[in-house]
């Protein structure tokens, strides 16, 4: 039997061997975590060496929608272990093909059958050559503040600040601006918009012909830049664009889907189907890495007498597709994307109550349990209580007193992430936000008002 390492050995051999994702090594100062339930985890920090419990209103990386340690689905990875733990993707598997039907009764009509992949990064990435196989053209149209993924052609999908500094990246990709409706880049108000943001998406198509363009791939709701909801009528204009120059349209379903939007996926809101959807994350909760891309019947008999170019050693891993499997059926059964839709409502107000009360707050938005606060400095113009791409006293003393208060919550730049399991209750909620309401009266009194 090996032996367990304790808190601070494990935190000791984290600072000396692991290289952590997104930092400055010699400014990591991790929690270490050991163990969750439920919403919440327990972490122990240092130099304290104390343990206490979190609310985990970031589902990590806004990944765990169901949960920590659901027992359900951690009983299903073990069983599939004692049965078989890896087969080769050549093989068919029976949780593999489990899944796929599963994935062909949850998505938007017209889909219909899986690739699987690791995680939601090469899922974009084996989209777009699915794309640009299929389509015989290669241009990719995305975004300025998306977020794709961090592998060499994620990142080049990606319009975020993340892409600049490992550039040149794959070529092809064409950005277009955002439906980001309380900093429209057109100009717009509520109430007066025209759908530019959709409408510049064909005068683009033009401009580069419409005969190279393979797809338009954008995140159904933009997550880590900031939550952009846009309005029911720009994916209809989407979808018209794309039938019109036979453009596939790829929906980024990593962050948004599986109950995150307060349906199934969160392109049911705007009332269109994709050609092509990638999701992860909620997909299993992240209780083992795993990623899919799911096609429209038209394209998948594409290569049906065509080769497909795309292959992962671990696609469709055994264990990883036990645990969606169980995933999927607790969404289901525990009628979870539905307590989604009703926790979505008591968020929504819970955010209002914050813009009314703090004035630190320029703008909330939600759908579903995807929510976030805007921080500004004034709301009269809007300036960011931190610089974009950037961090400040403010922003690490609002984040100190939340993890203070037992409350872990994904921040970045001037904004707040209001993503927690979508097992959450009303109770839990009122915890949060308890907390919240106590960091946003430290971010108003930096205001000098």
């Amino acid at each position: 039997m090996s032996t367990r390492l304790d808190a601070k050995t494990t935190y000791d051999y984290d600072r000396e061997y692991v290289i952590h994702s997104w930092s400055v090594q010699s400014k990591r100062n991790p929690l270490v975590v050991n163990r969750a339930e439920g919403v919440y985890f327990w972490g122990t920090s240092f130099p304290s060496g104390k343990e206490r419990r979190y609310l985990d209103m970031a589902s990590q990386l806004v990944n765990s929608n169901i949960g920590h340690q659901h027992p359900k689905v951690v009983a299903a990875i073990k069983e599939q272990a004692d049965k078989l733990c890896f087969a080769a993707p050549s093989f068919a598997n029976e949780k593999r093909s489990e899944l796929a039907k599963l994935l062909s009764e949850v998505t938007p009509e017209g889909l219909k059958c899986s690739f699987f992949t690791n995680a939601g990064a090469d899922a974009n990435e084996n989209a777009i050559k699915i794309a640009r196989m299929f389509t015989k053209k290669t241009k990719i149209i995305t975004r300025y503040r998306s977020y794709h993924g961090a592998t060499y052609g994620a990142i080049a999908l990606t319009g975020d600040p993340r892409r600049p500094p490992v550039e040149p990246t794959m070529p092809g990709v064409v950005r277009v601006l955002d439906p980001y409706c309380y900093r429209c880049p057109f100009g717009q108000e509520e109430g007066s918009c025209r759908l530019e943001c959709a409408k510049q998406i064909e005068e683009v198509i033009q401009y580069e012909n419409p005969d190279t363009v393979a797809a338009v791939m954008f995140e159904s709701v933009t997550g880590s830049n900031g939550v952009f909801i846009p309005p029911k009528a720009y994916y209809e204009e989407v979808r018209r664009i794309c039938d019109k120059y036979g453009i596939l349209l790829i929906a980024d379903e990593v962050m948004a889907g599986f109950g995150r939007a307060g349906t199934w996926f969160a392109i049911e809101n705007f009332g269109v189907s994709p050609d092509i959807m990638t999701v992860a994350k909620g997909i299993n909760s992240g209780y083992v890495p795993l990623g899919a891309v799911i096609m429209s019947e038209k394209v998948a008999e594409g290569f049906k007498d065509d080769f497909l170019y795309c292959g992962l050693t671990y696609s469709g891993h055994p264990l990883a597709c036990a645990a969606a499997v169980a995933t999927i059926k607790a969404y289901r059964d525990e009628r979870i994307i539905e307590n989604s839709a009703k926790m979505g409502t008591v968020l929504s107000s819970y955010l209002a109550d914050m813009k009314r009360k703090h004035l630190s707050v320029g703008d909330a938005r939600s759908i579903g349990l995807f929510g976030v606060l805007e921080l500004v400095k004034d709301r009269g113009t809007r300036e960011p209580i931190v610089p974009w791409n950037a961090s400040g006293p403010v922003m690490a003393a609002v984040n100190d007193y939340l993890l203070e208060k037992g409350v872990f919550l994904y921040s970045r730049w001037n904004y707040m992430f209001v993503v927690p399991p979508i097992v959450i209750d009303e109770s839990q909620m009122a915890e949060a936000f308890e907390a919240i309401d106590g960091a946003l009266a430290i971010a108003d009194a930096s205001l000098g008002k």
